[in-house]
C-alpha cells in the first residue's frame, strides 16, 4: 500500500531550478490521491505558462514512481 506520507517526502526532493526550494515548500502541490498503486498529484505552477512545467512534471513523476508500491504516477498542472 502506498502511504501519502512517502509520496509527499519524495516531492520534497523535487527542487525548483529558478529558487532552489522544494515544489512541497512553494505550496506548488495542491492534491494527492492514492488509489492502490495509481498516484495522482495536481500542482499549479508558479505562473501561467511556466516554462519549467514539464520539467517539473517529468521530476515529479521520476521521484514518485521510486515510492514503494507505485505503479503509475499521473501529474495534472492546474
Amino acid at each position: 500500500m502506498v502511504e501519502k506520507a512517502d509520496v509527499i517526502k519524495a516531492l520534497k526532493e523535487v527542487i525548483d531550478p529558478e529558487t532552489g526550494v522544494d515544489i512541497v515548500r512553494m505550496g506548488l502541490v495542491k492534491r494527492v490521491e492514492i488509489k492502490g498503486g495509481v498516484v495522482r498529484i495536481s500542482f499549479s505552477p508558479t505562473v501561467p505558462f511556466c516554462p519549467l512545467v514539464n520539467y517539473l512534471r517529468e521530476v515529479i513523476e521520476e521521484k514518485v514512481r521510486k515510492v514503494k508500491g507505485v505503479e503509475e504516477v499521473k501529474v495534472e498542472v492546474e
